[in-house]
């Protein structure tokens, strides 16, 4: 996904601190993520970082009895800032493929979701053979910018730092239709801004580029940490505080098959 974008400021909150109080040193980990992709992670204007993923992390960090502390990062560094040590682990809405588990490791899935398209409402594209020669637009460095690139060749693939601006362009009629995750345009369509505009179709999951769902990244070789996130992960689906963060978001399960 991206570029440099106005829309994103380096910025760290402190997000747990539940056992300031214990005599035994607390680890900390520092979680990055991107801030400009709601309902998953969006950083407000007050510089406070909300969305699933969000409080997806914080259940996990207090499963896992750790402090945690969020920093976010424009997409297209967000993979290198990991391994250079930025911070600890990815919780993004990353999805796991074949191409990034060649440069991360990755714990096992905490969401899946399938991608799908959004056109205007007043669209005459009424099928996925439609969007042949049309404009399509496009997270960069994303997985459905990876689909469309492979699946829609015969259309005109526009990319964009972040989602914010592909959806601006949508709205403007500078592009046809855009792809990207079935509940990050589902959401939007709810808005006043996304009044503009409809999901088209759902899209057939392409697993070598849409991956096994989005998981929690992590350097290559610390597979000890990806397997803490993926117990803790279990655990939180057990207890049913995955169910109540669910619940604030969606009104399906989210995690899927």
């Amino acid at each position: 996904m991206r570029i440099p974008t106005r829309f994103l400021a380096a910025a760290s909150i402190a997000a747990l601190s539940l056992f300031a109080g214990s005599a035994m040193a607390q680890e900390k980990l520092i979680i990055g993520t991107e801030g400009a992709y709601p309902p998953f992670n969006n950083l407000e204007a007050d510089g406070s970082l909300v969305g699933f993923d969000i409080d997806i992390a914080k259940a996990l960090c207090e499963e896992m009895k750790v402090t945690c502390e969020f920093v976010t990062q424009d997409w297209d560094g967000i993979i290198p800032a990991l391994q250079a040590k930025k911070f600890d682990a990815i919780i993004a809405s990353m999805s796991i493929t074949p191409e990034r588990l060649e440069k991360v490791d990755f714990s096992k899935k905490y969401y899946n979701t399938p991608p799908a398209v959004a056109v205007p409402k007043d669209s005459a594209i009424t099928d996925v053979a439609g969007l042949a020669g049309k404009t399509i637009g496009a997270q960069s460095s994303t997985t459905h910018a990876n689909y469309a690139e492979k699946h829609m060749a015969d259309s005109e693939l526009k990319l964009y730092p972040t989602a914010d601006e592909y959806k601006l362009d949508l709205e403007g009629g500078r592009v046809d239709a855009v792809v990207d995750d079935i509940v990050v345009l589902s959401e939007w369509l709810k808005t006043d801004a996304g009044a503009c505009c409809k999901i088209l179709t759902p899209l057939p999951v392409d697993v070598e580029i849409n991956g096994e769902g989005a998981g929690i990244a992590v350097r290559k070789g610390e597979t000890e940490l990806a397997d803490k996130f993926t117990a803790a992960i279990a655990a939180i689906r057990e207890n049913g505080k995955y169910a109540e963060i669910n619940k604030k978001y969606f009104d399906f399960d989210v995690y899927g098959e």
